[in-house]
């Protein structure tokens, strides 16, 4: 154990010499206040529209917007079943007087969140794991590493508990991020905010049977919850395209056309139904908390997590299959 530590401590400077996440961290302080301001001004614009804050009115006319893209005939059959959902969620928050999104740093954290595991957050995970392995090759250290006296698999073991460290880190940072800047905007106000999990979707029939009230803060430990088991997920298939693929860059590429296919595929694949078993169209676990319509019929949050576990296991096997055997004198 005292190597493997000697290791995590030498893959832990490496990282941070690289300065990547230091480069995330701009990044977020650079993207959450303008999507800050960007709600600011949303909420300003339907203060002014219907000359009072009361969110009722605001929901109410998203229902009737919804009701009538509804009615249209030139609206797709897939989007129908989307908006018969909305308004049914949208009635019964209604029902309840519960505001689905006030205006609070905790709710800004939260629907950033949901709005960005999808491929956002994947993004800048795969920044900091898509060349841990590749970079060895490019920069010659490679062979230094591997005729050290220690195992190989201890080796990549120390590289994956590094990736997995950084990955977390980053998760907590963009909640931090979020709720430091738009409190000063919206307030650090709604920890106890009611928030509604359990809803059940069978077709385009919301079951409300099993819906349950919980604190935004319970709900908010959920939500992260699955935002970082996606993004160990990402992280871990990033971490075995830069095992088999010995260039940094064409390693990245490819992660990030998966990606983004991901993320094409859960709006266009809902008659194709093999496709649920892709690991891309299973990221997005948060939408299964608030009765979110899933890419693909049959799909729920037991599904997406078993599928992605066993990518996650196999992309684990490949990866150090692959790197015990490589032969880097080629």
């Amino acid at each position: 154990m005292t190597g493997l530590y000697a290791l995590v401590k030498n893959e832990m400077i490496k990282m941070i010499k690289k300065k990547r996440f230091y480069v995330i961290l701009l990044i977020l302080l650079a993207l959450i206040p303008m999507f800050t301001y960007a709600q600011m001004r949303v909420a300003q614009h339907t203060q002014k529209q219907f000359g009072t804050s009361d969110w009722k009115a605001d929901q109410r006319q998203k229902v009737t917007d919804w009701e009538k893209r509804l009615s249209s005939a030139r609206t797709p059959d897939e989007w129908k079943q989307q908006l018969r959902v909305q308004i049914q969620i949208a009635n019964y928050y209604l029902d309840q007087d519960v505001n689905p999104s006030s205006p609070n740093a905790v709710t800004f954290t939260r629907e950033f969140v949901k709005n960005a595991v999808g491929l956002f957050i994947p993004l800048i995970i795969m920044v900091i794991s898509a060349d841990i392995v590749s970079s060895e090759h490019s920069t010659g250290t490679i062979k230094l590493l591997l005729t050290r006296p220690v195992r190989r698999w201890k080796i990549l073991l120390s590289k994956l508990i590094t990736v997995v460290f950084f990955t977390s880190l980053t998760v907590l940072s963009t909640g931090l991020i979020c709720y430091l800047i738009s409190g000063v905007v919206f307030g650090y106000n709604g920890w106890n905010m009611p928030i509604f999990t359990g809803i059940q979707l069978t077709g385009a029939d919301v079951d409300f049977s099993r819906v349950r009230a919980v604190d935004q803060w319970f709900f908010l430990l959920m939500e992260f919850g699955l935002v970082w088991f996606t993004a160990i997920v990402v992280a871990i298939m990033s971490l075995m395209l830069s095992v088999l693929i010995r260039s940094t860059a064409a390693g990245m590429g490819v992660m990030l056309a998966v990606l983004i296919s991901g993320t094409i595929l859960s709006n266009m694949v809902s008659s194709w139904e093999t496709a649920k078993y892709l690991f891309m169209v299973n990221l997005d676990l948060t939408k299964y908390l608030t009765g979110g319509i899933p890419p693909i019929q049959g799909m729920d949050l037991g599904f997406s997590l078993s599928v992605l576990s066993v990518w996650t296991v196999v992309a684990l096997i490949v990866s150090f299959t692959v790197f015990s055997r490589k032969d880097i004198l080629n």
